[in-house]
């Protein structure tokens, strides 16, 4: 019978039993508390780091075999560089500026499990990880890091696989990040400033024209009561019209008079 594959990602040197261990192991009568109790001695130097557990268990001799695997990437730099989480939005939000000897030493963790050919490779992959997480990279974003990568800049250092960076070094790594977080809040504040511009022009255009859809509508009335007063003229005329016929009538008097009188 082949063996079952179980995977598992725990908290290292913390693995708990829940009920999909429970569940798995439980019908093949493994001890579930011996198994986490290996998985925490093997996971235990990664404490605080989720990590990938590979359990191989034979069902009929009642044997497995514990493999552990590598925390995900985002997992080792926040350990590495003792950050909580990343960048919710790192193009605006830099939050930590990494030597290459810290991303060499991820690398050199990673490049098995990445299948990289040459821990350069691996380097530049971990580059970009840290970048999607808001981190600069010897004071520069990812695309700028990998190309002095691509120009052999930091051969010397993958060479020799160096994973340890001097005190004096972090200090202006963290120095050169604090003024990249000034100049990025000027442009956010810049930024901002253009847009509550724009939004309070667009506010005023449309305050202009319903001001003047407002105008049109009364002017669009006036007509009406120019309408009104034509007809009255036109019942003076009217009237007026009718004078001659009583012209006529006095005209008619004064000749039937002349008649009688003859």
């Amino acid at each position: 019978m082949p063996k079952e594959k179980i995977d598992l990602l725990i908290e290292g040197g913390n693995a708990k039993p829940d009920a999909n261990i429970a569940q798995k192991l439980g019908p093949m009568k493994i001890p579930i508390g011996e198994v986490m109790t290996k998985i925490n001695e093997k996971t235990d130097a990664f404490k605080g780091m989720k990590v990938p557990v590979i359990l191989l268990v034979d069902p009929e001799d009642k044997s497995y075999d514990i493999t552990i695997g590598t925390p995900p990437v985002s997992e080792l730099i926040k350990k590495e560089i003792n950050i909580p989480k990343g960048s919710g939005e790192p193009n605006k939000n830099k939050i930590y500026n990494m030597s290459i000897e810290q991303i060499i030493k991820i690398a050199k963790m990673k490049k098995d499990s990445m299948l990289s050919k040459t821990l350069k490779s691996a380097v530049k992959s971990i580059i970009g990880s840290a970048g999607t997480m808001g981190i600069l990279i010897e004071n520069k974003i990812p695309i700028e890091a990998e190309e002095l990568i691509n120009q052999g800049t930091f051969d010397t250092e993958i060479k020799e696989e160096k994973t340890e960076t001097s005190p004096e070094k972090l200090k202006d790594l963290d120095k050169n990040l604090k003024a990249v977080q000034a100049e990025l809040q000027k442009e956010i504040e810049k930024q901002e400033a253009e847009e509550a511009e724009e939004k309070a022009k667009a506010e005023a255009a449309q305050k202009a024209e319903a001001e003047m859809a407002a105008e049109e509508g009364k002017e669009g009335e006036e007509p009406k009561e120019g309408e009104e007063g034509a007809e009255t003229a036109e019942g003076e005329e009217g009237k007026e019209g009718e004078e001659p016929k009583e012209g006529a009538t006095e005209e008619g008097k004064e000749e039937s008079k002349s008649e009688e009188k003859k």
